[in-house]
């Protein structure tokens, strides 16, 4: 048997770990020190994902030894990314001139790891212009705020992790999933709703969550507090609804500036989508729409 089909069979029995309760850590330790142990290439890597893999177990474990050992693996397979360095030649010249070879591969080392892709593996897994430009979407949303010292992962890694969830429940990049990917873009660089963005990135909210969160659910505190109060007025004044709207004094009129209103809650798009409120100013009569 090849080592690709043992590091795939790992692969699949470690990916049944990853659960949140935490279970099969000592089942996953003698894994994790069976794969130490393998000759595993950057071509077996890139293949069978056990990066990914190894890395979701990291994230979800509670067990210091597991998470340990999940680090050194992955520290160990980052190098397979970096092309050997060329060794200094040692032409008898004078000890000054040995040091300042060493100084200079030192430098070039300390480039090296500066130009290593911030995820891994490599994000190769696909070649699709769509799904690369998703993520890319993505990771720029997750950029908003600069660098998040509690990420449980870089905005590169959790943005291909989001669009894989995405892309796993579509199966293609129709419109459905541009869409999805539109509304997880809008709402998490949405300034108004920075608690989703950090949710997710401290891994409070998962990609397979926030994949199929609907537009209620990741709507900002402030916006949900608004629907709870429509709600609540439309329920205590069920009948006026029905015949000619809810009066609300929490919208103002752009035009007169006053705050005597009606409005109407119409579903005019898809089911999962939120329902669209049309607004009528008592006092001059300006309608407009308020999304």
């Amino acid at each position: 048997m090849s080592v690709e089909e043992d590091v795939m069979k790992i692969q699949k029995k470690l990916t049944k770990m990853t659960s949140d309760d935490g279970t099969g850590q000592d089942e996953a330790l003698e894994l994790l020190k069976t794969l130490q142990t393998m000759a595993i290439n950057l071509d077996v890597l890139t293949k069978t994902r056990i990066g990914m893999t190894v890395n979701a177990l990291r994230k979800s474990s509670k067990d210091e030894e597991v998470i340990s050992l999940c680090k050194t693996l992955i520290k160990n397979w980052k190098k397979f990314l970096s092309t050997p360095s060329t060794p200094s030649k040692d032409n008898g010249s004078s000890s000054k001139s040995k040091k300042e070879s060493k100084d200079k591969e030192k430098k070039d080392e300390k480039e090296k790891d500066k130009k290593l892709p911030a995820s891994f593996p490599p994000q190769s897994n696909t070649t699709d212009a769509i799904r690369l430009k998703c993520r890319e979407l993505l990771t720029q949303a997750l950029k908003t705020d600069g660098d998040n010292p509690n990420s449980c992962g870089s905005p590169e890694e959790l943005a291909e992790e989001l669009e894989e969830c995405i892309y796993a429940e579509f199966k293609n990049t129709d419109m459905r999933y541009k869409n999805r990917v539109r509304s997880r873009v809008a709402n998490l660089k949405d300034p108004k709703n920075p608690t989703l963005r950090t949710n997710f990135l401290n891994g409070v909210v998962s990609a397979s969550r926030l994949a199929k969160m609907t537009p209620e659910e990741m709507a900002s505190d402030e916006m949900k507090k608004l629907r709870e109060k429509f709600i609540k007025e439309a329920i205590d004044d069920a009948q006026l609804a029905t015949v000619q709207g809810t009066k609300t004094d929490m919208l103002k009129c752009g035009k007169c500036k006053k705050k005597n209103c009606t409005y109407n809650q119409l579903q005019t798009r898809s089911s999962d989508e939120p329902m669209t409120t049309f607004v009528l100013c008592n006092e001059c009569g300006n309608r407009w729409k308020f999304c």
